[in-house]
């Protein structure tokens, strides 16, 4: 048993203040026994002293190529997109990932415990997500929850990718006619007995989502594209969830009015490509003043994935609420994925996924001292 005493902990419990002073956290295994002051401590209890320091829930990326998109590799370990068919649903990112990346590590060190890795936005339909924890006892129990949601993308990518190849998409016409033709076939051919079974591989995840049992996640940037995919999201009736948003600010009525959320970013980037002109860390204040649900995201490697709170800690100084943008890396990426119910807080029952801060974890001079995932601790004190 694993005892946390004397922090500040921002439990981001509801119906409670988000921060409290001199609380003491227990930990039992994987989970969260107990948060409360003065308790009894058992007399076999392992005792951290977190006196003067911030005890924060693990902080969640919900959209990042962490370990398919591996650093210091190229081509080697360059597993994120199959950009030789516009359409692969079939496609599942955890079996292209790296569970050494030296990623996992940089990840702790800045707090975030766990990620949401999708395939890559070359393609219409690129694969299926995963969520994965960034430390386990063995390399298997990182994975936390497979094929999550499906992955597809509009935009420049799909049109560049396959305009080299001369063959279609090329225009954002195609974009999104390929993906309505995807959800039309599969449509007719999801309840069919008798289905070839080539087919009924190749869109099982189309099937899913269909079905509402999975989100669509789809990359798109621009004003334009985010109108299209919510046009085909009425159509076909599914969840969708838009991937990155640098204009959803523009048609926040629209994505408040069909009740889609943003996983906003990357926003620590510069304008790379001309679907980036409006990118700005206002952006996060402009969708929160609008009502629209929102969690922050690296996109890693594109941002590295422990500047996660370094994201969340420039949208606060350019107009986001603090408390919003800590549960935009924390509590609301986890309701947005559906797993709110075991993490996202530091409350009892929940899994024990925390990270003890030198400071406040938006002061750029405040370290990860330690971190947990599931209980299991990573100690940085040292250096």
């Amino acid at each position: 048993m694993l005892v946390i005493k004397g922090g500040t902990v921002i439990t981001l419990k509801k119906k409670a203040p988000f921060t409290q002073k001199n609380l003491t956290v227990i930990i039992d295994g994987p989970y969260i026994k107990s948060v409360t002051r003065n308790p009894e401590i058992p007399a076999d209890a392992t005792v951290i002293d977190a006196g003067g320091k911030y005890v924060c829930p693990g902080f969640i990326d919900a959209h990042s190529h962490i370990g398919l998109e591996e650093e210091i590799y190229r081509i080697e370990g360059s597993d994120v997109n199959e950009s030789t068919d516009p359409l692969t649903p079939e496609m599942r990112a955890v079996d292209g990932i790296n569970f050494w990346d030296v990623a996992f590590e940089d990840a702790l060190s800045g707090g975030v415990t766990r990620s949401m890795v999708v395939p890559g936005s070359a393609n219409i339909i690129g694969g299926q997500g995963v969520i994965i924890q960034h430390l386990a006892h063995r390399p298997s129990e990182m994975i936390y929850r497979d094929r999550c949601g499906l992955k597809a993308a509009f935009g420049e990518n799909p049109k560049r990718v396959y305009a080299e190849q001369k063959k279609s998409p090329i225009t954002r016409m195609a974009n999104a006619s390929l993906l309505r033709e995807s959800f039309y076939t599969a449509s007719r051919l999801m309840d069919k007995e008798d289905l070839e079974a080539e087919k009924a591989y190749k869109n099982e995840a189309v099937f899913s989502v269909l079905r509402r049992e999975i989100p669509l996640y789809l990359h798109a940037h621009r004003a334009d594209d985010i109108l299209t995919a919510l046009r085909i999201k009425k159509e076909f009736d599914i969840k969708l969830v838009i991937q990155h948003g640098t204009e959803a600010h523009l048609v926040g009525e629209e994505l408040v009015k069909a009740d889609v959320p943003v996983f906003l970013g990357p926003l620590f980037s510069n304008r790379a490509k001309v679907e980036l002109k409006e990118i700005s860390f206002k952006n996060a204040a402009r969708l929160a003043e609008q009502g629209v649900d929102f969690c922050i995201i690296t996109d890693h490697p594109v941002i590295p994935v422990d500047s996660l709170r370094v994201c969340a800690a420039l949208a606060v100084r350019e107009g986001l609420d603090e408390q919003d943008a800590l549960e935009a890396i924390c509590l609301r990426p986890a309701r947005l994925l559906g797993i709110d119910s075991e993490l996202g807080s530091i409350e009892e029952g929940k899994r024990a996924d925390l990270s003890i801060f030198t400071g406040h974890p938006f002061d750029f001079r405040s370290k990860v001292e330690k971190v947990l995932v599931d209980g299991i601790m990573r100690d940085y004190s040292n250096g």
